[in-house]
């Protein structure tokens, strides 16, 4: 571990329901290989990644990155919010086989950007779109155990993430039991590498970027998002 000291380190949490699969996803971003024994996480577990920021290019740097897998049981709700401070960044991991898991991650972002208001999960947490463009947190939603989705619904692979795209976020599907869906140069490698870039800059390089750009930024997102709405 000596030789990781000299790295920058970013923090990313990873949550979700319980049994959504937040800890085979982590493993398989850190390894490279299926999770072949998961468990269920009690309080939270932490898995480190070396990740090339701008890889390719003069601007190329390496970054220690944290991935910090939060415990989705409820019984562990009071104790969650020690997990949320200095956060860079956030994995929003849903079950596409489940769509109440999906439903739930408004509820894990608001429990998020409220960490320090105590609330019931199940009543009182809800992601507010206005709140969140104050904070500007890269955020990467994903979908899991796409295998058996496939299966169930074929609709649910290209149903699109309403959260992700009140976020601005990008999102993506994969089973976590087939590393070749993350297999350097596919999409989804691609987009978790921007995802990582996108918290590096932020957490790095944000004095760098032109005042309120990511809030212009996402402002016309959400007005995108809007007329999608509102045409007649």
């Amino acid at each position: 571990m000596a030789g990781f000291q000299a790295y920058d380190k970013i923090k990313i949490i990873v949550v979700g329901d319980s049994g959504v699969g937040k800890t085979s996803l982590v493993h398989l971003i850190c390894h490279n290989e299926p999770n072949s024994n998961p468990g269920y996480t009690i309080g939270c577990s932490v898995e480190v990644k070396l990740h090339d920021y701008k890889a390719g290019t003069p601007s190329e740097k390496t970054y220690f990155t944290e991935l910090w897998d939060i415990g989705g049981s409820s019984s562990h709700q009071n104790s969650r919010s020690i997990f949320y401070n200095n956060v860079n960044g956030i994995i929003l991991v849903h079950d596409l086989t489940n769509r109440k898991s999906h439903q739930n991650l408004r509820r894990w972002l608001g429990e998020v950007l409220n960490k320090n208001d105590a609330k019931d999960f199940n009543s009182g947490y809800d992601f507010d779109p206005e709140q969140f463009a104050g904070n500007q947190i890269p955020i990467l939603v994903v979908g899991t155990k796409a295998d058996l989705a496939q299966t169930l619904r074929e609709k649910v692979i290209s149903r699109s993430s309403s959260i992700a795209e009140e976020c601005g976020a990008d999102e993506m599907n994969l089973d976590c039991n087939d590393c070749k869906c993350l297999s350097p140069g596919s999409t989804n490698a691609v987009k978790l590498s921007r995802f990582f870039d996108k918290v590096t800059e932020r957490r790095f390089y944000s004095h760098q970027m032109p005042q309120n750009q990511g809030h212009l930024a996402h402002t016309e997102r959400r007005r995108g998002h809007m007329k999608m709405f509102h045409n007649d």
